[in-house]
C-alpha cells in the first residue's frame, strides 16, 4: 500500500469535524442574533424600520411629481422641442406667439400647469420697466438653481405687466429671461446649461399671473406690496422633474 493511500482513511473524519465545527458556529451566531432580537426588541424594530425606509425612499427617488399629468408633459415636450432644448437646434427660448402655436392652451390653463409648482419653484420680481435682477432676486435664483434633487430641465417664464404697448413688453421680458440666463451662465461654468434652461417670454400678451400668485410662491421681494401689476414684473423659474 502507497503512502497516499494510507492517509484516505482519515479524511472521511476530519471532513466531518470541519463541516460540524462549521454547522454549530452558524448555529450558535443565529441563536444569538435571536437572542438579541428578543432582549432588545426596540433596536429589532427600528433595524427593520431603517430598512423599509430606505428602500422606500429609493422607490420614492424614482417616482415622478405629482404635476407631471399627462398635460404638463404634453406641453412641456412643444416647449424642449419648439424653444432649442431638443434636437441641437441653435434657437434660445419662445415669444408669445409661438407659445399660442405650439402650446394649444388657454391661459388659464397654461398657469394652472405650473400651480403645482409652488413649493419647487420661485417668482423674479423686477422694478417697472427694469429688467436687472437685485441682490434679492439673484439670492432667490441661486438656491433655487441648488435645489435641483436630480431634475433634468431649468425653466424660466418671463412677463411684463399690462402697463405699455405689446411690443416694448415682449421686449422687455425678454431682456428679463435673458438676465436670468446670463446670472447663471456667470455663476455656473457648465458647458451643458443652454440644454437645461428653457426660457419662455411671453410679455404681457399671455398668461398673465393674477394677484394670487403673492401669495403661497417664494418670490424675491417678500414684504413689499405685490399686486396684478408687480407680479407679472417678473419671471417664473423652476426645475422640472418630469420624465419624456
Amino acid at each position: 500500500m502507497s503512502a497516499v493511500s494510507g492517509v484516505k482513511p482519515f479524511v472521511a473524519p476530519v471532513l466531518g469535524v470541519l463541516l460540524l465545527g462549521g454547522a454549530l458556529a452558524f448555529v450558535r451566531r443565529d441563536v444569538s442574533a435571536a437572542s438579541k432580537r428578543l432582549a432588545n426588541p426596540e433596536t429589532a424594530q427600528e433595524t427593520n424600520a431603517a430598512t423599509a425606509a430606505s428602500a422606500s425612499a429609493a422607490v420614492a427617488d424614482d417616482a415622478e411629481a405629482p404635476y407631471c399629468t399627462p398635460q404638463f408633459k404634453g406641453v412641456l415636450q412643444r416647449v424642449l422641442h419648439a424653444c432649442g432644448l431638443v434636437g441641437g437646434q441653435e434657437r434660445r427660448g419662445c415669444q408669445p406667439a409661438d407659445v399660442k402655436s405650439f402650446a394649444s392652451i388657454s391661459d388659464d390653463d397654461f398657469n394652472a400647469l405650473f400651480t403645482p409648482l409652488a413649493k419647487r419653484g420661485g417668482i423674479l420680481m423686477f422694478d417697472d420697466n427694469g429688467d436687472k435682477l437685485d441682490d434679492g432676486a439673484k439670492k432667490v435664483l441661486d438656491e433655487k438653481w441648488e435645489e435641483r434633487k436630480g431634475a433634468r430641465y431649468f425653466f424660466v417664464v418671463s412677463r411684463a405687466s399690462k402697463t405699455g404697448g405689446a411690443e416694448l413688453n415682449r421686449a422687455l421680458s425678454h431682456r428679463r429671461a435673458n438676465s436670468v440666463l446670463f446670472h447663471l451662465q456667470e455663476q455656473n461654468k457648465d458647458e451643458d446649461l443652454d440644454k437645461q434652461v428653457g426660457m419662455l417670454w411671453l410679455g404681457s400678451e399671455f398668461a398673465q399671473l393674477s394677484k394670487d400668485y403673492c401669495e403661497g410662491w417664494t418670490t424675491s421681494r417678500p414684504g413689499k406690496k405685490c399686486d396684478a401689476e408687480a407680479i407679472n414684473r417678473s419671471s417664473f423659474i423652476s426645475w422640472v422633474d418630469c420624465r419624456l
